[in-house]
């Protein structure tokens, strides 16, 4: 068989042999590529997990020491809270010892005002009795209702009238 008296079919082959011979090169270039892309993004993740890791273990132990303060404040907290309740009770306690004193002076001082005017226009004793223990009654009402509304804000942000 001659170079120059080849017939179609052996140019094929031979085409078909060059192609696979530069695909089998191309393919050996790329993977020596390939590898050595792996080989340094291996080095790039064992550079990480070595600098990485000691930065993991202290967020660690700063989450712990978050925690233990964290429980700390808790147990301040609870202690706020028992304390402001203490002082809920004792005020309370306070405030009803001297509403009633408070109530019942501010009741006499209505009742003999009323009562010491009425026996006055009128010259009747009976009369005056019964207008007094009206203006007790009635200023002791007036002072709760006073006191019950005392921690409330008023409509529009404005004080109350007096």
């Amino acid at each position: 068989m001659t170079v120059l008296a080849s017939t179609a079919g052996d140019v094929l082959d031979y085409a078909l042999a060059a192609f696979f011979i530069l695909s089998g090169l191309g393919l050996a270039y790329m993977l020596v590529r390939l590898g050595g892309t792996f080989g340094r993004l291996s080095s790039f993740i064992q550079g990480t997990e070595r600098d990485l890791l000691p930065v993991i273990v202290k967020a660690g132990g700063t989450v712990d020491r978050v925690n233990d303060q964290i429980v700390k404040l808790d147990v301040v907290t609870d202690s706020a809270v028992s304390m402001a309740d203490s002082a809920d009770t004792a005020v309370r306690a306070v405030s009803t010892a001297l509403t009633t004193p408070v109530k019942k002076v501010t009741g006499l001082a209505a009742a003999v005002s009323h009562g010491f005017s009425a026996f006055r226009a009128r010259h009747d004793v009976g009369e005056a009795v019964a207008v007094a223990k009206e203006a007790a009654a009635r200023r002791e009402s007036e002072l709760d209702d006073e006191l019950r509304g005392a921690g409330r804000s008023s409509p529009g942000g404005r004080p109350p009238a007096t």
